[in-house]
C-alpha cells in the first residue's frame, strides 16, 4: 500500500491535483497497486470547498476512498465554518502539524 498526501495551498492548484489523483488512481488500478490517499488543504485553497464544481468533486474522490483535511486555521482566516465544508472533509487544527504527522505516518509528499 503506498500512502501520498497531496498539499493543496493556492485556489489556482485545485484542478491540477485533481487531475494528479485522477492519474493516480487510474495507474493503481492498471498496475493493480494501492494508494491511500489524502488531500491536505491550507491556505486561500481553503475556499475550493465553497465551490460546487470542486465540492461534488471531493464528493466522488470521497467516494472512492480518498481522504480530504481542511485546515483549522485557513478556515478561520477565511470565514469558513465546518457546516460549509463538504461532508467527508475532516478539519485538522493545524495543516502544517498534518503535514508532518502524514509525513511521520510514511506518506509521500505531493505539492501541489
Amino acid at each position: 500500500m503506498h500512502k501520498v498526501v497531496f498539499h493543496v495551498d493556492e485556489l489556482d492548484k485545485w484542478d491540477h491535483t485533481l487531475s494528479n489523483i485522477t492519474n493516480l488512481i487510474d495507474y493503481g488500478q492498471e498496475n493493480k497497486e494501492q494508494y491511500h490517499i489524502v488531500v491536505l488543504v491550507n491556505g486561500d485553497a481553503i475556499e475550493g470547498y465553497l465551490d460546487q464544481q470542486l465540492r461534488s468533486k471531493v464528493t466522488q474522490f470521497s467516494d472512492e476512498g480518498v481522504r480530504f483535511h481542511a485546515c483549522n486555521n485557513s478556515m478561520n482566516t477565511h470565514g469558513i465554518t465546518e457546516s460549509q465544508l463538504p461532508e467527508d472533509v475532516e478539519i485538522v487544527s493545524a495543516g502544517v502539524a498534518d503535514l508532518v504527522s502524514l509525513q511521520e505516518q510514511g506518506f509521500a509528499y505531493v505539492k501541489a
